[in-house]
């Protein structure tokens, strides 16, 4: 069996990602499970998302990191200018560390691109609307299977769900 692509993401009801690079919500249990689901797997992620977590790659957690400029470089970080290329990396640094799943991180620009090739998306759903510039791709329900996996009110009302491509 091959490296599965799949996407992390959090997003409001009206599919709002971020605004001025940041996240909109602070869910304590979203970060454990972000943490959990992705920890000692590649993530796949463009320059501006990367920026956003503070210019160096998250703990236990190989990094390709999309741009189309030329990057210093960082430590546990690839840099590639597609998201074909970034794919390609990351999948074989997931075959070299013997883990059998890649994750989308993000941003807008990334997941669209890299929509096609994604299999899986672990999707948190906050049940709020909210004012931003960053958005995740709208995406075909029938093409998808999900499967809830979380609930809760507090901090705000969310879900988490994974999403599986039919085949």
């Amino acid at each position: 069996m091959g490296v599965r692509v799949s996407a992390i993401a959090a997003m409001s009801t009206n599919f709002v990602i971020g605004k001025d690079n940041k996240m909109l919500w602070h869910i304590p249990e979203d970060f454990k499970h972000f943490k959990r689901t992705t920890m000692g797997k590649p993530l796949v992620m463009g320059r501006k998302t990367f920026e956003s977590i503070g210019g160096k790659a998250l703990p236990g957690r190989p990094h390709v990191v999309i741009s189309r400029s030329p990057q210093q470089p960082v430590e546990n970080v690839q840099f590639a200018t597609s998201v074909e290329d970034a794919l390609k990396a990351a999948k074989g640094i997931a075959e070299s560390d013997g883990v059998d799943e890649i994750f989308i991180a993000g941003g807008a620009q990334i997941y669209d691109a890299a929509m096609p090739y994604i299999e899986r998306i672990y999707l948190t759903i906050v049940n709020r609307k909210y004012e931003g510039d960053s958005f995740f791709p709208r995406i075909n329900g029938a093409e998808w299977r999900e499967e809830i996996i979380a609930s809760a009110e507090e901090p705000v009302p969310y879900i988490i769900g994974i999403l599986d491509r039919k085949s």
